[in-house]
């Protein structure tokens, strides 16, 4: 209990918010669920599946998801929710874009629209015992949003008839209008067709009263239906019993402070913005007065937080930048989409034993944050960050009755050999928050130091439990990550840019750092010599201790000639003086080596000389496999990362070896023979990455072994590119080396 209680204080602490040894309750993720692993028999396997928006059953048992591409509903059995099973599907004859369970009926917005311009939808009851398609409710428009009353009684569906992006550059209006629909439900689950009306919402905004653009509906206990309209930055609150408006209002404008506003490849929280436009996404009731809404933005706005509003139109809390603070953090941060920030879209919200528990969806950052609602006037307290267990998460759902939480995460990459759609489930638990592992501090002007894709890893030859850690060429400056992994979670304290002549050096992709015992660091850069732009071959840097170059090696023309783009990624050094060496692992096979036979390279800095070993490659069956990190160990002793470029459950080779060099001789560059390691196994980190309960991460990129043997290896996120975001600093203790 003592130990849980001082991990959940020192994350506290970090985030701002002090809990007391009765609070220390967090979500944990105890599965992820693959979409894939829930298909019909006739499905096209290889054909993109989502998981957008995601309801549950009254028992908390049986998750529904909507799959657009697919045209169909999943279902998921979460009765044992550590264990989630494949539940079907159910076609439903269009582009589900909602979903809510009542009974053992699901209620299911479609959109079968033809074009823009003739947009249509119906509401489906899905009957979920016999998995079939009772009933199509025409309702005259392209819907978006569905919501059910507290009482189960009634259904409310955000008519959208969204506009075309593409025509007219986006400009609204774009006719035909979007309203709200309304109708009853029956006590089994169906819905009193005759009982559906159409509320109009035109004439209330100012952008474009003529084109509401109905987003998001969320009902409260006095049955007031709230309803955001995105692109008009406008909030709508509607009696559902009359039909009749009882309030609208602007969602207005933010300032906001320390945010990143350029797409530079270089996350610099320094930018001012002056009146962001909330423009809401999703939005849920805290009470019959509050609701809080995900300021996303999708018009000319986006004001990258959350705000809770009461119904009158009264700011009750605004986040400004600081929920964009905590993602970045984390490693987060999406640089490469920085109109929008981090892109809060989902919302969700429910009561966990006393506490009342607002959730905060990162779409573009993947992580979801929580926070507890402290009530009207009072700032909610921000409480931790979870990972999306896969990337974009679109639907939140709160199921309090079994203190669990659960994000529909709605992109699919496997066709670029990325993670693919997934359910990920998520417990509450007296138990030490397990995500992020490794977050930032603030720099010396008291922002957030922004970081992401660690690459490469090298412990402080002096000082137990501190790191330097590099990230690759996803941004614009190389950088050294002083790390202090004696915290928990391990906290980045320092980032030196690397410089050359005082400024950001050029074209550098490091992937390896090793700590040289006369000071300073050699830093393996990987390059690329096909590269199109900035073409450079793999290089070593030598650096002073805050990072300035003192020396560039090239790689000699005779390495040169046979090089690709998987070059160095992982630097050691052994001896010093007269006898010091660079040690260099070589990612893949070169042009001149054999098949299944990576090099060890070596430089001596004395004489400038360059030498080769072979290390033997493990055979895969599927995509590649290569060398990610070297550290030297002992007397004569490496370990290097060797791992398959396959995540989820493709990845099969994740490990740890360990060779020595003692009585081999490196041959000279140009030799005909070139000698060959022994390797040992030392780990299989699979079980490691596999541990945190989510999918599992191709890159891991970083190993070290501090001065008390204690040993980490990290994995990179790609800058949260084609990426769920996730870097998992994990720590493997004392590895046992004979």
């Amino acid at each position: 209990m003592k130990r849980s209680i001082l991990l959940a204080t020192c994350f506290s602490l970090l985030s701002g918010t002090a809990l007391t040894a009765a609070e220390a309750l967090n979500f944990n993720r105890i599965a992820v669920f693959p979409v894939i692993n829930n298909l019909p028999q006739d499905a096209d396997p290889a054909k993109e599946t989502v998981s957008e928006i995601i309801s549950a059953n009254a028992e908390g048992t049986l998750l529904v998801y909507t799959d657009s591409p697919g045209n169909r509903v999943g279902l998921v059995d979460i009765t044992d929710p550590a264990a989630p099973k494949a539940g079907g599907v159910v076609a439903v004859e269009g582009e589900p874009t909602s979903v809510v369970v009542v009974g053992d009926r699901a209620l299911v917005a479609v959109n079968t629209s033809k074009s823009y311009t003739e947009p249509s939808g119906f509401l489906g009851v899905v009957n979920l015992t016999t998995k079939t398609l009772e009933k199509k409710i025409d309702l005259g428009g392209q819907p978006d949003s569905v919501a059910l009353s507290r009482d189960k009684k009634s259904v409310a569906i955000a008519i959208e008839n969204e506009r075309n992006e593409e025509h007219n550059e986006g400009e609204l209006p774009q006719l035909p209008a979007g309203y709200l629909s309304l109708a009853a439900v029956n006590a089994d689950g169906t819905v009193d067709e005759a009982s559906l009306r159409r509320i109009e919402l035109t004439g209330l905004t100012e952008i474009a009263p003529e084109d509401p653009e109905p987003e998001f509906v969320d009902f409260n206990e006095n049955n007031e239906v709230v309803v955001t309209l995105q692109e008009n930055n406008h909030i709508v609150v509607v009696d559902a019993a009359s039909g009749k408006v009882v309030s609208h209002f602007s969602a207005g404008g933010v300032k906001l402070e320390n945010v990143d506003t350029k797409r530079d490849g270089i996350i610099s929280p320094t930018d001012t913005i002056e009146n962001a436009l909330r423009e809401p996404d999703a939005v849920r009731w805290l009470d019959s007065e509050r609701f809080a809404i995900a300021n996303e933005g999708d018009y000319k706005g986006g004001a990258r937080g959350f705000t809770i509003f009461n119904k009158s139109g009264k700011v009750d809390y605004e986040s400004h930048a600081s929920f964009e603070h905590e993602v970045l953090r984390a490693g987060h941060y999406p640089e490469k989409r920085n109109k929008k920030g981090v892109e809060p879209e989902g919302i969700a919200f429910g009561k966990y034993g006393d506490d009342n528990i607002l959730f905060v969806g990162s779409e573009r950052g993947s992580v979801v944050g929580v926070y507890r609602d402290q009530g009207a006037g009072k700032e909610p307290a921000f409480l931790q960050l979870l990972p999306g267990g896969g990337i974009g998460p679109e639907g939140l759902l709160a199921i309090p009755q079994r203190d669990l939480f659960v994000i529909a995460n709605e992109t699919d990459l496997r066709e670029d050999g990325g993670q693919g759609t997934t359910v990920a489930i998520f417990k509450r638990e007296q138990a030490p928050a397990n995500y992020p592992t490794i977050v930032s501090g603030n720099d010396d002007a008291g922002r957030p130091i922004g970081w992401g894709a660690l690459s490469g890893a090298a412990a402080d030859p002096s000082t137990a439990g501190r790191f330097y850690v590099v990230s690759d060429s996803f941004y614009a400056q190389g950088a050294i990550y002083v790390v202090d992994a004696t915290q928990t979670p391990a906290r980045i304290i320092e980032k030196r840019v690397v410089t050359q002549d005082g400024a950001p050096a050029a074209n550098l992709d490091l992937e390896g750092i090793a700590a040289r015992p006369a000071g300073g660091f050699w830093l393996a850069s990987e390059g690329d010599p096909a590269h199109k732009k900035t073409p450079t071959h793999s290089r070593l840097v030598r650096v002073d201790d805050k990072g300035a170059v003192q020396e560039i090696v090239e790689l000699p023309e005779e390495l040169k000639a046979h090089a690709t783009r998987f070059g160095f990624e992982g630097a050691a050094v052994t001896g010093e003086g007269e006898n010091e060496t660079v040690w260099v692992a070589v990612q893949r096979e070169w042009k001149d080596d054999p098949k299944g036979h990576a090099k060890i390279l070596t430089y001596k800095p004395a004489t400038k000389t360059w030498g080769a070993l072979h290390y033997p490659l493990d055979a895969v069956e599927k995509g590649w496999i290569g060398l990610s990190e070297i550290t030297s160990v002992g007397n004569d002793g490496f370990i290097v990362i060797e791992r398959d470029n396959q995540v989820g459950e493709n990845a099969v080779i994740k490990k740890l070896y360990r060779f020595s060099v003692a009585g081999l001789t490196p041959a000279a560059i140009g030799a005909k023979e070139i000698p060959v390691v022994k390797k040992t196994l030392v780990r299989d980190l699979l079980p490691d990455l596999k541990a945190p309960r989510g999918t599992v991460l191709d890159k891991v990129e970083s190993f070290a072994v501090d001065k008390d043997g204690e040993a980490i290896f990290i994995t990179d996120n790609d800058g949260i590119d084609g990426s769920s975001g996730e870097t998992q600093f994990i720590r493997l203790g004392k590895i046992k080396l004979d």
